[in-house]
């Protein structure tokens, strides 16, 4: 039966696929504006959160803005409502609207940002170009009674535990007997309170990695049967998967680098791009930085890009790349976008999943601020 989430149930599912700790360091993320607690039966994916993006919130009825970019970039001072982003602030106040973003976790994560940009080119077989962390991996151990313990493992795979390869929902279980004594308030699902009791139990154990980690929990507590799920956790030393900004991969031949230049206008729907290098050189290797990635264009470079497609190139950055023989192609920061729609897909999908009942959106404000004369 379907339920109405809360905020916090809505982010949780977000969070679950991109969680905050794989946001580069000092990175702004998370809540910016209003509850978690609050329910929410609307929700609208956005790039930017400007006054126009929140009018169409309000509009469409909205509880939820979920934004790439963080409203509250900077710590504030002050909010003076006779500016642009204090009016934001207000309104969104005013009207009872949960701001969150998702930045650099969005854009480190498998699946998210930069892959889209590079499944959207045709880049095949790709890796991270800036590698920031690697999953922490962790043994878990639950205590689960008999005859519960078949929902409580396939909770905990479903939920992300068990991923070993290509091979998910994989644990090992053993049979023991667990004992304890209920308290005076509490309602226990066997015995009786102050009892010692008896019971036959199966100990699964699983692997979870930092990623999963939260969500995990949350699923096992919610699927075990008792109050208090028994369970122990342990870290392990061994390397679970990696994570990083942008991606290199190859076309499936090469191209000029004036033809790939220009599907590119197309493939991101924008009027204009910068293009630094021979047009007429051929390209194949191709790396992808979402947003403002030019700073990495030696990381790029050096996992053997022919070509670094990213916004916000500076001029002298475009020279020094030219002269170390790396193409660039900048087709502005507002690329982007291009989240908006698998974002609010795959939110829709988890939330179906989860018995959820809300509608999500994806924004239809332009939040490009250049226009190509």
């Amino acid at each position: 039966m379907s339920r109405t989430p809360s905020a916090r149930n809505v982010v949780s599912l977000l969070e679950n696929w991109s969680p905050k700790h794989l946001a580069m360091e000092g990175d702004p993320v998370g809540l910016m504006l209003g509850s978690l607690d609050k329910s929410v039966e609307n929700v609208l994916v956005t790039l930017d959160v400007t006054e126009a993006v929140v009018a169409e919130a309000v509009e469409k009825g909205a509880d939820l803005i979920i934004s790439h970019h963080p409203l509250l970039f900077m710590p504030l001072t002050e909010v003076d409502t006779t500016t642009p982003k204090g009016r934001v602030i207000q309104q969104c106040l005013r009207h009872d609207i949960t701001v969150y973003a998702a930045h650099t976790n969005l854009d480190i994560t498998t699946g998210g940002m930069n892959d889209w940009m590079a499944a959207a080119m045709g880049i095949k077989e790709t890796e991270e170009v800036v590698p920031t962390k690697k999953d922490q991996l962790y043994k878990l151990v639950a205590f689960v009674p008999e005859e519960d313990t078949d929902q409580v493992r396939r909770a905990l795979g479903d939920a992300g535990a068990g991923h070993i390869g290509d091979y998910s929902h994989c644990t090992f279980n053993s049979e023991g007997t667990g004992t304890f004594i209920p308290g005076d308030e509490t309602d226990p699902h066997i015995g009786n309170q102050g009892e010692l009791t008896f019971v036959p139990e199966r100990k699964i154990e699983t692997v979870v990695p930092d990623s999963k980690l939260s969500r995990v929990l949350d699923v096992l507590a919610d699927a075990h049967p008792y109050e208090e799920p028994a369970y122990d956790l342990y870290p392990l030393s061994l390397e679970g998967e990696s994570f990083g900004l942008g991606r290199i991969g190859t076309l499936a031949s090469s191209v000029q680098l004036d033809a790939f230049a220009t599907s590119l206008k197309e493939i991101f729907n924008v009027e204009g791009l910068r293009v630094v290098g021979d047009l007429g050189r051929k390209v194949q290797n191709i790396a992808v930085i979402g947003g403002d990635g030019s700073k990495f264009w030696q990381q790029a470079l050096a996992a053997g890009a022919d070509v670094l497609v990213t916004g916000d190139v500076k001029f002298h950055t475009a020279q020094d790349a030219e002269a170390s023989g790396l193409a660039l192609i900048d087709p502005g920061h507002h690329t982007e976008a291009i989240m908006k729609q698998p974002v609010a897909d795959r939110l829709a999908q988890d939330a179906e999943a989860s018995g959820y009942q809300m509608e999500v959106n994806a924004s239809d404000v332009n939040t490009e601020p250049f226009t190509f004369l």
